[in-house]
């Protein structure tokens, strides 16, 4: 899971697992396609693209987190400004104090995106549905309180998480 789909920003459209197989044999503008609907940055999708056909699902992740550790400022940029900037309500957050919370989150984004310029993103891989709206809250308050050059790193890694995780999903199932 993602904080996009879970509070940081609007998913993407959300793709079934395809399997290795079906994901080396795509042409070569579906793949970027699918690609860039891990990571917004077209050199990365380029470069993860460019090493097909993969033996087995952990060389494509390795050449992923390589081509995510390669993005330059700018290509980062890409990839941020790709990410929807409109918070969604957090799946499976309900409850006495939940109203506020959201609006205390929806604040925190509009804060962060004015200090940072780009969207918050947090990758909620492991947690449960229950614990996302505390790890999204407690991840954005810590990140506000970064330096410019740190909270980019941060956002750097887990952008990088994210492709990781929408990848794995996409390859985990079919042929």
């Amino acid at each position: 899971m993602s904080a996009r789909a879970h509070g940081g920003a609007l998913p993407h459209p959300r793709r079934e697992g395809i399997g290795l197989g079906r994901f080396n044999a795509l042409t070569r503008d579906d793949t970027l396609a699918v690609l860039l609907s891990c990571c917004g940055s077209r050199r990365w999708a380029e470069r993860v693209a460019a090493h097909r056909p993969y033996p087995d699902p952990e060389s494509l992740l390795a050449a992923a987190d390589e081509a995510c550790y390669d993005l330059t400022p700018g290509e980062l940029d890409q990839a941020l400004a790709e990410e929807s900037l409109s918070p969604q309500p957090l799946v499976g957050a309900r409850g006495p104090g939940t109203l506020a919370a959201h609006t205390a989150l929806r604040a925190a984004h509009a804060e962060y995106e004015r200090r940072f310029r780009h969207v918050f993103v947090i990758c909620l891989d492991g947690y449960r549905d229950e614990e996302l709206l505390d790890q999204v809250l407690s991840g954005i308050r810590t990140r506000l309180g970064h330096e410019p050059d740190e909270e980019r790193a941060v956002a750097a890694e887990e952008l990088r998480r994210l492709a990781r995780g929408r990848l794995t999903r996409l390859v985990s199932s079919g042929p």
